[in-house]
């Protein structure tokens, strides 16, 4: 799109400028052409995310945008290191979207950047692959699936779970009916941690805008300890560890179990139990959502030393988990079997009755895991060039995002029990609640009301 359009957007005045501007941008993407991506925040996660798609042979890492100059550099240097030319480096988003070059971005800012800089790139005319979470609130959530659809724009969220084969077959076992009604399922983000501690605001680097790296949140003093990751721990940025690490889980609870209604019911409980520090994200986390016939139930921590992420060898062998000890662990109780699903390629397991007591319960299936992400990045590929929706699409990963926004919400608002509408996406009668619904301070990156 044009940059005076784009421009208008940003201001938020001009509602009309957005929807003449539909897909001007797009290229039409053969299916054997190369697939042109550009990476929007160069950080660890996105220089990852970067790297694998710059190993397959139908795409090419054409640009990288970041803000920070040190960031940018590096992550070119990587990229050109993988493929023997380096991209281009541009810090200005909305420079990046004027290309003609280019088919696709890889979303992976901080949280805060991701509704806006996927709104922008469907109304340039580009395809998104945005990391979880997608949004930073409800609200700006269903702002990106409208700008998804009102500008044809394929737009596939980072979690991978959705494309790794034993996660489909262990929908397909529960689809089936071998597991029995489900009416109680159970998701663990049990993390260990240790105290937060912010360092003192400090001076921007030389040639950093701050400003525009803050976007949508609150105006605030440079701090080198936000940009390095202290994001993560407040809210003005993200969800804590339950939108970084938990959604993940939460997510691939919602796809093994068809992707049901969101609920109608939810209560949260928690605090800052274990550090007394600066943080102000929970370490400590129990929410239950109401589901349509079902219970399920997300409990986060962040300190316990013995819970940990499915290790290496797991991932990359026909191993299992020890699921009491596994921190990214699902278990789905059926009226006929316990499922124990892990992420990261951990496979699933099924145990049904003990003949005693104190002895494991017979096991029923099984299948090893591998993990999703390259089978994920294959099906966004092929969802551009053939123009269908992905795995991840926008729609599913607002749902996932929703649930987090709003346990994290009935956290926030004196660990409630709150009443939700699905259609509607809001609180029933819960004023102090529903305000948590969107951000409220504006600014020229605020998301509009049209988008």
């Amino acid at each position: 799109m044009n940059q005076i359009s784009r421009r208008a957007f940003t201001s938020g005045t001009i509602a009309a400028a957005i929807a003449t501007t539909a897909t001007k941008g797009a290229r039409a993407v053969g299916p054997n052409d190369r697939l042109s991506l550009a990476l929007v925040g160069a950080g660890g996660r996105g220089t990852q995310v970067a790297m694998d798609f710059a190993s397959r042979s139908d795409v090419e890492i054409r640009y990288v945008c970041d803000l920070h100059e040190g960031r940018l550099a590096a992550a070119c240097r990587q990229l050109g290191e993988r493929k023997g030319r380096p991209p281009t480096p541009e810090k200005d988003l909305q420079r990046l979207l004027d290309r003609k070059d280019l088919d696709a971005v890889i979303v992976a800012t901080p949280d805060h950047w991701h509704a806006l800089a996927t709104i922008w790139a469907c109304q340039a005319g580009k395809d998104v692959y945005v990391e979880k979470p997608p949004s930073h609130n409800v609200w700006e959530g269903r702002k990106m699936v409208e700008a998804a659809r009102r500008h044809d724009r394929i737009v596939q969220v980072g979690t991978q779970n959705r494309s790794a084969p034993y996660n489909k077959a262990a929908r397909e076992y529960i689809a089936t009916g071998k597991l029995g009604d489900v009416h109680l399922v159970k998701v663990f983000n049990l993390k260990s941690g240790t105290a937060y501690r912010l360092p003192p605001d400090d001076p921007a680097p030389a040639g950093f805008d701050w400003e525009t790296w803050l976007g949508p949140a609150p105006m605030r003093q440079h701090s080198s300890g936000i940009f390095a990751g202290g994001w993560h721990k407040f809210w003005a940025y993200s969800g804590g560890d339950f939108a970084d690490d938990g959604i993940h889980q939460l997510d691939l609870a919602l796809m093994l179990l068809g992707d049901p209604d969101l609920p109608k019911g939810i209560h949260a409980s928690g605090g800052r139990f274990a550090f007394d520090d600066d943080q102000e994200v929970p370490d400590t986390q129990v929410v239950t959502y109401e589901m349509p016939n079902m219970l399920l139930t997300f409990e986060l921590t962040g300190y316990p030393p013995y819970m940990d992420k499915i290790a290496n060898d797991i991932r990359t062998s026909d191993l299992f988990p020890y699921w009491p000890q596994c921190a990214t662990r699902i278990e789905i109780y059926g009226t006929k079997g316990l499922m124990y699903v892990g992420r990261h390629g951990g496979g699933w397991q099924v145990f049904g009755p003990a003949k005693k007591q104190s002895r494991p319960g017979e096991l029923i299936a099984q299948m090893h895991g591998r993990p999703g992400d390259s089978f994920h990045q294959q099906d966004f590929v092929e969802a551009v060039k053939l123009r269908r929706r992905p795995n991840a699409d926008i729609e599913l990963g607002h749902k996932s995002a929703t649930l987090v926004h709003a346990g994290n919400i009935a956290h926030q608002v004196g660990n409630a029990k709150l009443r939700f509408d699905p259609v509607q996406e809001r609180f029933v009668d819960q004023d102090a609640a529903s305000q948590l619904l969107r951000r409220h301070n504006e600014s020229r990156y605020s998301v509009p009301d049209s988008a």
